[in-house]
């Protein structure tokens, strides 16, 4: 896909990618830059390391109504039907 800089600097992320990405208004997003690139990475909270019996569990620190819907399979398939 692509997409335009505007006059302010700003980019539009398409709605596919914003949707495929659980991007809602607000999401907090790092820039990263090197020689060749710019990417934008989204911040989530990281998981909660939390004791049960004898061992560590890592737990999510986001309400479960909070995380965004991922379609794995949706993915998966995505990606292979991008390559010939």
């Amino acid at each position: 896909m692509k997409t335009t800089i505007d006059k302010a600097g700003r980019v539009v992320i398409p709605a596919a990618v914003r949707k495929r990405a659980g991007l809602e208004p607000g999401a907090e997003l790092e820039v990263e830059a090197d020689d060749f690139s710019v990417r934008l990475v989204r911040q989530a909270p990281g998981p909660v390391l939390v004791k049960v019996g004898k061992r560590w569990v890592a737990r999510p620190s986001v309400p479960q109504d909070d995380r965004p819907a991922v379609d794995i399979p949706g993915l998966v398939e995505e990606e292979r039907n991008r390559w010939p």
